[in-house]
C-alpha cells in the first residue's frame, strides 16, 4: 500500500533498584532501535513507565546531560529521536496517518465489533443502520479522518438537536457509536486524538415508566392468541422474563420440570443463533403459571424431543420474530387491550419482560432479579424498584421515630400532663 509510516516507540525503565535507567525503544525505516537515555528518577517500585504520547515535532537532536531523568524528560528525548528518525514504507494492512477516510474507519469499527467483540446479530444490525443512516450522511464517507474535529462534532450535534427530527436518545446513540469509531481509529494509529472525548454530550432522562400487563391480562391475551403455542409463548414471556430471541431459541432440553427451572442458553435473532445478550447462561425459576402451558405443549404429537424447539414453526424451525410481534398485537386487540397500543408510549412485546420484572421484585431480592433477567448492571434492575409494595413504610418509620423520641402517634408518652 502506498504511503509512509512515521517512527513509533516508547520509553522503558530497566535495571535493578538503585541502578535503573531509561531506554528509548523505537522502530523506523532502518529497523528497530534501542538507546540508553540516562539514569532514571523513579519514585515508585515499578519497572516500566507509561508510554509517552508521540509528538511529531522535529528538534535539533541534542540530548540532555546524563543526569537523573524524570519521566517527562525521558519522553521529550524520545520525541526528538522519533522526529529525526527516517520514515518507513507502509507495510501490508497499514495506512499512513491522514490517508484513511471516515467511511473506512466505520468499516474497520464494524469489523472489529463483529469479529473481535462478538456482538449479537441484532446489535450489529442496529450499529450498521446507525452508521449508514446517521454517521455517514453526517460526516461524509470520503472525508479524511483527520478533518473531523471536536468543533465539527459539536456543530453536528447542535444541528441534530435543533432540527428536532430525532429523539435525544437516538442522537446520544449516534454520538456514542461515533466515539467508538474514533477510538478504534486511534488504536490503529490513524489519528492521535479522539475528537469525541471533548465533545458535548447529549443528556437523556429516563422516566422509569413502561407498560406492563397484570397476570389476569396476560391470561386474557393468551386466550386470544392465534394458537395454543402463541398463547403459551406470551405466558412464558411474561412469567420468566426471557427476551424474544431467547424464547425463539428455547429447546426442551432447556426446561427442567423436576427442578422447576428454565435454562437460558441461546438466542435467535435476525436469522442467526448465538449466545444470550448477556453472553452468559442463566436459569430462571419456572412458576406454576409458566409450567402449565409448557407441560401442555410437551404433550403435542411432534417436536417434543430434547433437541427440538419449544416454540417451533410448521416444519420445526424457528418462528419469525416480526410476525410473532404482529400476532401479539392482534391478540391484545382481541383481549380488549388494544388501547395500550394507542398510548404515547405504546405497549410492545418486550413489555412482557417488564411484566416479569415488576412481579419478580415483589418476591426476590434485587440481586436475584438481576441474575434471572440477565442484566449486566444492577442499575437496569433498579427500574422495577418502585413496584415493590411499601404499604407499611410510614408506620414502620413512625415506630422507629417514636421509640427514639418517646412519641407515639404524635403524643408524648411517659410524662405528666404538664410535660415536666
Amino acid at each position: 500500500m502506498v504511503g509512509a509510516v512515521r517512527a513509533t516507540g516508547h520509553v522503558q525503565v530497566k535495571g535493578s533498584a538503585g541502578n535503573r535507567r531509561y531506554y528509548a525503544l523505537w522502530r523506523d525505516a532502518d529497523g528497530r532501535h534501542q538507546r540508553l537515555l540516562g539514569p532514571a528518577h523513579v519514585k515508585d517500585s515499578g519497572r516500566r513507565t507509561p508510554r509517552g504520547a508521540i509528538v511529531w515535532r522535529a528538534g535539533d537532536g541534542s540530548l540532555p546531560s546524563p543526569e537523573h531523568l524524570t519521566p517527562a524528560t525521558a519522553v521529550e528525548v524520545l520525541r526528538e529521536l522519533l522526529a529525526a528518525a527516517p520514515k518507513r514504507p507502509a507495510a501490508a494492512g497499514e495506512r499512513a496517518r491522514g490517508a484513511v477516510t471516515f467511511g473506512e474507519a466505520c468499516d474497520e469499527w464494524l469489523r472489529y465489533i463483529e469479529h473481535e467483540r462478538k456482538r449479537s446479530p441484532s446489535t450489529l444490525a442496529d450499529y450498521r443502520s446507525t452508521v449508514r443512516a446517521g454517521l455517514l450522511p453526517g460526516f461524509g464517507a470520503q472525508t479524511p479522518l483527520g478533518r473531523i474535529d471536536t468543533a465539527g462534532i459539536d456543530e453536528w450535534r447542535a444541528r441534530l438537536l435543533a432540527e428536532g427530527q430525532l429523539a435525544r436518545r437516538s442522537i446520544q446513540k449516534q454520538l456514542t457509536i461515533l466515539g467508538g469509531v474514533m477510538r478504534r481509529a486511534k488504536r490503529r494509529g490513524w489519528i492521535t486524538v479522539n475528537p469525541v472525548d471533548d465533545a458535548e454530550r447529549v443528556s437523556v432522562k429516563r422516566s422509569g415508566e413502561f407498560n406492563v400487563l397484570t397476570p389476569v391480562q396476560v391470561a386474557a391475551v393468551a386466550r386470544a392468541a392465534d394458537t395454543d403455542q402463541d398463547g403459551a409463548l406470551y405466558t412464558v414471556a411474561a412469567f420468566t422474563g426471557l427476551r424474544l430471541g431467547e424464547l425463539l431459541a428455547l429447546r426442551w432440553a432447556d426446561v427442567d420440570f423436576a427442578k422447576r427451572l428454565v435454562h437460558v442458553r441461546a438466542s435467535y435473532t435476525l436469522g442467526q443463533a448465538g449466545p444470550p445478550k448477556s453472553g452468559h447462561v442463566r436459569s430462571v425459576p419456572m412458576i406454576d403459571q409458566a409450567m402449565k402451558p409448557l407441560d401442555h405443549l410437551s404433550r403435542r404429537k411432534y417436536f417434543t424431543a430434547p433437541s427440538d424447539l419449544i416454540f417451533a414453526g410448521i416444519a420445526g424451525g424457528h418462528l419469525d420474530g416480526s410476525a410473532l410481534r404482529k400476532r401479539f398485537y392482534v391478540a391484545l386487540e382481541r383481549a380488549g387491550l388494544g388501547v395500550m397500543r394507542t398510548k404515547s408510549e405504546p405497549i410492545t412485546f418486550h413489555d412482557l419482560r417488564h411484566t416479569f420484572g415488576t412481579l419478580a421484585v415483589q418476591a426476590f431480592p434485587l440481586s436475584d432479579v438481576k441474575a434471572y433477567m440477565g442484566h449486566a448492571d444492577i442499575q437496569t434492575t433498579m427500574i422495577y424498584v418502585h413496584h415493590v409494595p411499601r404499604h407499611d413504610a410510614a408506620a414502620k418509620l413512625s415506630a422507629i421515630v417514636g421509640a427514639e423520641t418517646g412519641m407515639e402517634d404524635g403524643v408524648e408518652v411517659g410524662t405528666g400532663a404538664s410535660g415536666r
